[in-house]
């Protein structure tokens, strides 16, 4: 799948039931692999995150967005911040023992971009489990990444009580990577161990230890976002800046230990 880096020499050895989410020419066949992803609504609307003007491309097995952002919510910042994204039409399960990993590739190009403010306009990886919020994702922009934990407050999901804060999302950033370039970018979930590791090219960048919930699926989306605060006028995201997306098919290992 690494056709742009070098082995990752510095990821631990694994053996395990492997399969690979890509199949990018269906893009269009909307949920044969990849559906358009976004939130039903309580009005019984759906609210798409995809932005009408965006050029998809699909070549060497890769998937190439541009977009000029256009899209916004005034008043749910969840629905603000994706522009356009795709969601795996089928959750992957987490087994109850092992590990489960998440790899691919991405490349994130930015134009029209605050210098520096990676949350104007980035390349995201997310792993969303929409039966309890979760998400565990990458953030990739021109010259900065970020590792995200959180559980979030997911349009129609009921997330679970742990009698600790119930809503969170830790942001980190990075510069240690190959900007406008492609780099690997690798999770991991082990849900006996309560534990989620983040690598960018085969590094250990991340260590989430002691998770307060359980994770059961993960939906995977690739998107193209903003992570701009509502303000009392409503959205600011949007500004005609473009970001232009390229990611690989997303490589899937579980283990039995």
């Amino acid at each position: 799948m690494d056709k742009h880096l070098p082995a990752n020499e510095g990821m631990p050895a694994t053996q395990g039931k492997q399969t690979v989410i890509g199949d990018f020419h269906t893009i269009l066949e909307e949920g044969k692999v990849w559906q358009t992803g976004g939130f039903k609504l309580p009005d019984g609307s759906f609210w798409a995150y995809r932005e009408p003007e965006a050029v998809v491309i699909v070549r060497n097995e890769y998937l190439y967005v541009r977009a000029q952002l256009s899209r916004r919510h005034d008043q749910v910042q969840i629905l603000d911040n994706a522009k356009h994204m795709y969601y795996s039409a089928q959750p992957v399960e987490i087994p109850e023992e092992g590990e489960i990993r998440f790899e691919l590739q991405i490349r994130a190009r930015t134009q029209g971009t605050a210098p520096g403010d990676l949350y104007d306009g980035y390349v995201s990886l997310n792993l969303l489990d929409f039966t309890t919020g979760a998400a565990l994702d990458f953030f990739a922009g021109n010259d900065k990444y970020a590792s995200v934990y959180g559980i979030l407050p997911f349009p129609g999901v009921t997330v679970p009580e742990t009698g600790g804060t119930k809503y969170f999302c830790i942001f980190k950033e990075d510069t240690d990577f190959k900007p406008r370039e492609f780099n690997t970018y690798t999770i991991t979930y082990h849900r006996g161990n309560n534990e989620a590791v983040f690598y960018v090219n085969g590094n250990e960048v991340r260590r989430e230890r002691n998770v307060p919930v359980k994770f059961n699926s993960f939906t995977i989306a690739l998107g193209i976002m903003t992570e701009k605060d509502l303000t009392p006028e409503g959205s600011v995201s949007a500004h005609g800046q473009t970001v232009i997306a390229e990611w690989s098919p997303v490589t899937i290992t579980t283990t039995a230990q």
